[in-house]
């Protein structure tokens, strides 16, 4: 099975490809588009242009466009990117959106290939010990909700904030794996990785209640 990962160097992109390669699937490229409207719908924005890294990280070849990021029209972007692929299927890390799934579904439709969603109505919570359990170093790049603060940006997720984040699901009502847009994560590590991302330089953005941490600049060692 010749498939094609959409990748945005968030956690479930990253978590979805290693299952991928876990089933014995050949993930022959990763697939990134850049949204200039940091509001799309269909794609995570925050630290996009690290997937170039990244890509490297993992030795896999990257194939990356950009997008205006209007509803609807981007899917015209990704089919564009995915029709010359010679690949079976797209996986992807959709979990709950139903939004993503669906829309991504119709172009693979489209291009008669087939969408794997291997995340798909997962136990959100327990996707987040998986993902720290297999190895991977996942911090937050970005918070969307109230609850969270500037000290939550540049957090390692690992036992200790999936405690804290449980409790802002109860206290709060966010999703605990931000699936509703609460937080965005990066990927710096794990066992797809041949090399890790080291950042050296990052600036915290903070408007009132939400805010990113962009990287400026990092290496691969």
């Amino acid at each position: 099975m010749r498939v094609a990962s959409l990748f945005s160097g968030g956690k479930d992109s990253a978590y979805a490809l290693y299952i991928a390669q876990q089933r014995g699937w050949e993930v022959t490229r990763l697939v990134s588009l850049f949204a200039k409207n940091p509001d799309s719908f269909m794609y995570h924005t925050v630290n996009i242009h690290l997937t170039k890294h990244l890509a490297q990280a993992i030795d896999i070849p990257l194939h990356f466009a950009e997008t205006a990021g209007e509803k609807e029209k981007e899917l015209n972007e990704l089919k564009h990117i995915l029709k010359p692929l010679d690949i079976d299927g797209v996986v992807s890390g959709a979990i709950a959106s139903e939004y993503q799934r669906t829309r991504i579904e119709q172009v693979c439709d489209e291009l008669g290939i087939k969408s794997f969603t291997p995340l798909w109505h997962k136990h959100q919570e327990l996707l987040l010990h998986d993902q720290v359990n297999a190895g991977f170093h996942i911090i937050i790049v970005g918070v969307f909700a109230q609850g969270f603060d500037e000290t939550w940006l540049g957090r390692t997720i690992d036992e200790q904030c999936i405690m804290e984040l449980r409790y802002l699901h109860e206290k709060a009502g966010i999703n605990s794996a931000g699936e509703g847009g609460e937080f965005e994560t990066l990927v710096v590590d794990g066992p797809p990785f041949k090399q890790k991302l080291v950042i050296d330089e990052m600036r915290k953005y903070w408007h009132r209640d939400r805010g990113t941490l962009v990287v400026k600049k990092a290496h691969l060692e």
